[in-house]
């Protein structure tokens, strides 16, 4: 099988998503391939919008979209959620990071401290000095993962990623793939276990 999980840093559905993928890993034995992509350039390819412009001017759905979400942080005992107060924060710069850190064999490294300091202790990761120091801090290159951001065949990698994962159907974060069938939503982790269950 050929199990993914397409992400941004950006979304915070994506970061809860993050926090309980080990423990399906755990529960079905299979290990989940996480593949960086650009959220705003699947939005431009299927003339999407965020939630938070979707939302604007609903009256009740902003509300119910945050019960939902205290219900999930619930029922995974999740404790290191913070919403980020710079929200929305321009992630291009953190995804080539990903990137990068994917070709070099440090994405797991990466992935955990970035969406640290996205959403656990949370900070304006689109100012370039605020990246620098939060990376360093995490102990990651951070001189070698500012080159490489600017490396012409990592900002490719992130276009093809991203081109790759809506050919395959995506729209939104966060998603998940078991071979070409598709789950969106962190609601939908129950069904996308049931199915790599189902053809262990």
């Amino acid at each position: 099988m050929q199990i993914e999980f397409h992400f941004d840093f950006g979304s915070p559905n994506a970061y809860l998503s993050h926090l309980v993928i080990p423990q399906l890993e755990q529960r079905t034995g299979v290990s989940i391939k996480y593949l960086p992509i650009l959220l705003g350039g699947v939005f431009k390819a299927t003339n999407n919008v965020s939630p938070a412009v979707s939302m604007q001017g609903i009256k009740n759905k902003g509300e119910y979209a945050q019960i939902e979400t205290q219900r999930f942080v619930s029922r995974h005992n999740i404790t290191a959620y913070n919403r980020n107060p710079f929200f929305p924060v321009n992630t291009l710069q953190t995804m080539r990071g990903a990137v990068y850190a994917d070709q070099n064999g440090f994405l797991e490294t990466y992935v955990n401290a970035v969406y640290h300091h996205m959403w656990s202790d949370p900070k304006k990761m689109d100012d370039p000095e605020v990246m620098a120091l939060a990376l360093t801090s995490s102990g990651l290159p951070t001189e070698d993962i500012l080159a490489g951001i600017q490396d012409p065949d990592i900002k490719k990698g992130l276009i093809t990623n991203t081109e790759r994962s809506v050919a395959m159907g995506t729209f939104g974060s966060p998603t998940f793939f078991v071979d070409s069938e598709i789950f969106f939503g962190k609601d939908k982790l129950d069904e996308f276990e049931s199915l790599i269950k189902s053809r262990l």
